[in-house]
Order: structure tokens, then C-alpha cells, then sequence
């Protein structure tokens, strides 16, 4: 496999300063405004969200972190199913401008799973998506509200997103997979 490094460190931090600047313009203002991610990198991007608007807003949203697992319409089946959290916050989400954060959209389907979970924890005013990276390749209808940059991608490429909470570093990459050969 070979991968191509779109992002670098500097790239992502600006990245997501501008997209903190674009949640609270979008919300006008900081009120009602509360950050949801994904597990495992989407709370991640929530928790920088809110830092960033912390430092320039000088407000914290409260932020959590949500499991999606069980949820999941392509990974709950009779065979396995998944081990997934209780999702529980500290804040309630009735009411309010909810920003849910992932790193990268594909299909849609984790953020379906992620709506459904919101909505067993209250019902928000609003639920905005923000995302590092759009992919294409959807399968839902799912539009980002906040996108870092968009990447089209093929069946055979891959986005790996690299962030220091988890890899030590952070960057932003295609991953291309090398083409096999079937025989029949």
C-alpha cells in the first residue's frame, strides 16, 4: 500500500480553527450550541472544536463523546454484536444546536447510526455534521454543514486520518491499496 500526505499538522490545525469559526457564525453565536463526536477520532475533532471556540469565544460548549456501535445496520447481525458503550452525557441535548463531528464521510451510514443515537438521548433543536474529510461514495442522503475538505476518492483508496490523541501525530492521507488480481 502506498499513502500520499494531502494534510500536514499546520494544514489540520487551520483547518479546524476555520471550521470553529464556521460553527458559531452558522449558530450565531454561541448559545444553544453543544459538540457530539463519533468515537473514537469524531470526539476527538469535537473536543478540538471546542477548544477552539473556547479560545476565540471565550465560551466551552459542552461536548461528549457518542458509541454508535449498536446502531449500526451493517455490523449488528444474529453472529456478532458489537460491544457498544451506554450512551450517556452529561448535558442534555434537548433543544439544542447540536454539532455532530466525524473524521471522515463515506457512505453515511455511521452518521445515520450516530442520528438515531442522538435521538434516544433527546430530541435537539438541530443537528449539524461536521467532517475533516468528504470522501464521496455516500449511500445515504447525507450533506455535511461543516466540511474540511473534500477528497474524492476511489473504491481502491482509502483516507487515513492520523491525530496525536491516538498516532502521535497528526496528518491527513490517501492510502491506496494495490490492485489484486482474481483468478476464476
Amino acid at each position: 500500500m502506498s499513502e500520499h500526505v494531502i494534510l500536514d499538522a499546520a494544514a489540520i490545525a487551520r483547518m479546524l480553527t476555520r471550521l470553529s469559526h464556521e460553527v458559531v457564525e452558522k449558530n450565531k453565536g454561541t448559545d444553544g450550541l453543544c459538540l457530539l463526536g463519533i468515537r473514537r477520532r469524531g470526539e476527538i475533532v469535537a473536543e478540538r472544536i471546542r477548544a477552539l471556540i473556547g479560545r476565540f469565544y471565550e465560551c466551552f460548549p459542552p461536548c461528549g463523546g457518542i458509541d454508535i456501535g449498536m446502531y449500526r445496520d451493517d455490523l449488528v447481525s444474529g453472529f456478532f454484536v458489537p460491544d457498544a458503550r451506554i450512551n450517556k452525557l452529561d448535558f442534555s441535548v434537548d433543544g439544542k444546536n447540536v454539532v455532530l463531528c466525524d473524521d471522515v464521510l463515506h457512505t453515511g451510514r455511521s452518521v445515520r447510526a450516530a442520528i438515531e443515537a442522538i435521538m434516544d438521548l433527546g430530541r435537539p433543536a438541530k443537528i449539524m455534521l461536521l467532517v475533516l474529510c468528504d470522501r464521496g461514495g455516500k449511500e445515504m442522503p447525507v450533506c455535511p454543514d461543516f466540511v474540511g475538505k473534500n477528497i474524492p476518492t476511489s473504491r481502491q483508496e482509502f483516507i487515513d486520518v492520523r491525530l496525536c490523541e491516538i498516532e502521535g501525530e497528526d496528518s491527513l492521507g490517501i492510502v491506496t491499496a494495490p490492485e489484486t488480481t482474481q483468478k476464476i
